[in-house]
This record gives structure tokens, sequence and C-alpha cells, in this order.
């Protein structure tokens, strides 16, 4: 990945998680990352680690769903490291359960934090992408908006279309301009599928049996390596899909 060696990547959602995984995959390559996150501790042990390995790193704390605080990330991104290449659009909240039960506080911040947050993230980063020649964005979207049954991830599903559909615009837009845009669908040894797994036994035994690989993903050696592999020269005609990264559970049509 000689070729990503002069890049910068902003990531959010990098103290932990999946966020962390493609962190320390893109510093491994060669790329200057700047992790933000809600709490400053996971961060600087992201940092710390990454800087351990040889990589470059900063971090900085950024609640994705103020439109200041995000524009204050690109604004240290650029400002730390001269530019901005790569945006992974990965934290987000999100509202589990039944129809009836999620309110309109979650509701409204599974929005705020996903869809609207990627787009102000999106529009943030595109200025500095053109001065570059180009870059790639990455959003986070989910097998649960085409799930067999939908009960109890209805508000989850609703926000992750919502991004899918923001995703395939920015790319149809921005293509002409050399940003690629591309949806994520991970299946990985989050906190978040760890908590669900602990509280959900039944379905998650049943939900593994559907997993044709068996297995869940590795944070950096399956999401994060991927998601470095989709930056490269070589996948440059690739923009406006979404890649399943699970095992190849679900079948995006």
């Amino acid at each position: 990945m000689a070729q990503l060696l002069d890049k910068v990547a902003l990531i959010t959602g990098a103290g932990q998680g999946v966020g962390q995984g493609i962190a320390f995959a893109m510093a491994e390559a060669g790329v200057s990352v700047v992790v933000t996150g809600r709490t400053l501790e996971k961060l600087e042990k992201t940092v710390a680690e990454i800087e351990r390995r040889g990589g470059r790193a900063l971090a900085l704390t950024c609640d994705v769903k103020s439109a200041d605080d995000l524009a204050a990330a690109v604004e240290t991104t650029v400002g730390s490291f001269g530019s901005l290449d790569i945006l992974v659009n990965n934290a987000q909240e999100v509202p589990l359960g039944k129809l009836e039960d999620v309110d309109d506080d979650a509701f409204l911040a599974g929005f705020i934090s996903g869809p609207l947050a990627s787009h102000r993230l999106m529009k943030l980063a595109r200025p500095h992408m053109l001065a570059r020649g180009g870059g790639v964005i990455f959003n986070f979207v989910s097998s649960a908006m085409i799930r067999w049954d939908m009960a109890t991830f209805g508000a989850y599903g609703a926000v992750k279309a919502a991004t899918q559909v923001l995703t395939r615009a920015a790319a149809a837009e921005w293509g002409r301009d050399g940003i690629r845009v591309l949806n994520i669908a991970p299946h990985a040894e989050s906190p978040g599928l760890k908590w669900w797994i602990e509280n959900n036994p039944d379905e998650a035994q049943a939900f593994f049996k559907t997993i044709p690989l068996g297995r869940i993903g590795r944070l950096q050696e399956d999401i994060g390596q991927a998601v470095v592999a989709l930056c490269a020269p070589e996948m440059g005609y690739l923009t406006g899909a979404t890649i399943p990264l699970d095992g190849g559970q679900a079948y995006f049509a």
C-alpha cells in the first residue's frame, strides 16, 4: 500500500470496535490518522498503540451530533496533517427495539448521529478532497436494512437505509471530482455486537448459523484491511456500492 503513504484519514468512533480496527489498518498502511470519539482516554489508547507500531495519529474528542465538533474535526485534521483524503463515518447511535418502544429522542439521535452527521462531514471533507484531486468516503450501513424479519429493527434499519441513499447520491454527484463514496456493511467483533449477543443469546446462535464463513469478522484483519484495500488506486472504478464485509451472510441485490 505504498500509494497510501502520503494520505490522511479522519475516522469517527475510533476509540474502540470497528473504528479502531480501521484506524490500526490505515496506520499500518502508512496513512496519517485522526481518530475521534467522545471519550478521550479511549482515543489516546488507540493513538498510543498506533505510535507504538510506528504510525502517525492524533486523538480528537468529537460528538458527531454536534455540527461545531464536526467542523472542528475537519479543520484540525487539515491543520495538523495538511490534507484530508479518506473519511470514515463510523460513529453513530442506533435506535433498537420495537417501534412502540423507540421514543422520539432515540429515533432522532439515530438520524442526527447517522445520516445527518455523515452528510455534514461529507460536505466538510469535499473541498479538501477536491484540492487533492479526489478522495474516498466510507459510510456504514447494515444488513438490518434487508432482514427477512424487521421486527425490533425498524428504526435502526431506517437510519441505515437513509445513509445508503446518501452514499449513492454523493457517488453520483461527486464522481467527476474523483471522490468515491462507498457503503460498508460489516459483521465484526465490536462492543455493540458483543452486547447484542449477550442480551439475545438464542437469536445470536441462530444468526451465526446464517454466516457461510462461520465466524464474526476481526476488527483490523477482516474489516480494517478490507477498507484500506478499497482505498487503493486499483479499486478506483468502484463507487456508490454497498460492500458486505459479513462472511457472506447478507444478500444485497
